[in-house]
């Protein structure tokens, strides 16, 4: 179950009455309809596993120059096979009862019928940039949910270790395809010949 920490100061305006209801005592009680009304009408970032629901922080001026650097990557060479590849914030389904949030996922077929206005049903490639609050949910959380949902690829971007690990799917389990440190590479299985320079992600203004 997610941190209570990131809870406890979250509530939502719900009535005309102006009444606002603290969403903590919910935990674990909330369906997916609920979850997407919720998120329909928030404009926090949110996520949503077995009943329970996490809000993310907000993202930093360094962490959105690090997003948008890598979009303009990963989209500059989908682009080129009829993919599609979007931001934060789109809801991806990875199962039945749980919804994340990628920094970027992407479609290798922009005609995939995964592809859905209100979210994703699944995704070719994920890359979430490690929030410092709770590493362990992109570094250990989300690998699991990712690899449940069939997701080929993820890329975990650390700033706080300035490293890029590339995670592929083997099996049911994810296996690391590459870890790039400063003055490297980060390379793609599954978009041949794609690689980004370690070095300009961590440094972008």
């Amino acid at each position: 179950m997610p941190s209570n920490a990131n809870l406890l100061e979250f509530k939502l305006v719900r009535r005309a009455d102006g009444i606002e209801i603290d969403l903590l005592p919910l935990q674990g009680l909330w369906t997916e309809e609920q979850y997407i009304e919720l998120t329909n009408q928030s404009n926090h970032l949110i996520e949503f596993v077995d009943g329970a629901i996490e809000v993310l922080p907000r993202p930093t001026s360094a962490h959105q120059s690090m997003l948008l650097l890598l979009y303009e990557h990963f989209k500059a060479a989908i682009q080129r096979l009829g993919g599609k590849v979007l931001v934060a914030p789109l809801r991806l389904q990875v199962r039945p009862g749980a919804f994340r949030e990628p920094d970027i996922l992407m479609l290798l077929d922009a005609s995939d019928p995964r592809y859905q206005d209100a979210y994703w049903r699944g995704a070719d490639l994920v890359v979430e940039i490690v929030s410092p609050d709770r590493p362990e949910r992109d570094t250990v959380e989300k690998p699991r949910d990712y690899a449940a949902a069939g997701i080929p690829e993820y890329w975990i971007v650390n700033p706080l270790e300035e490293r890029i690990t590339v995670l592929t799917l083997d099996g049911e389990a994810y296996r690391t395809f590459g870890e790039s440190g400063r003055g490297e590479q980060a390379h793609s299985k599954l978009l041949v010949e794609f690689s980004v320079s370690v070095d300009d992600v961590f440094d972008v203004q």
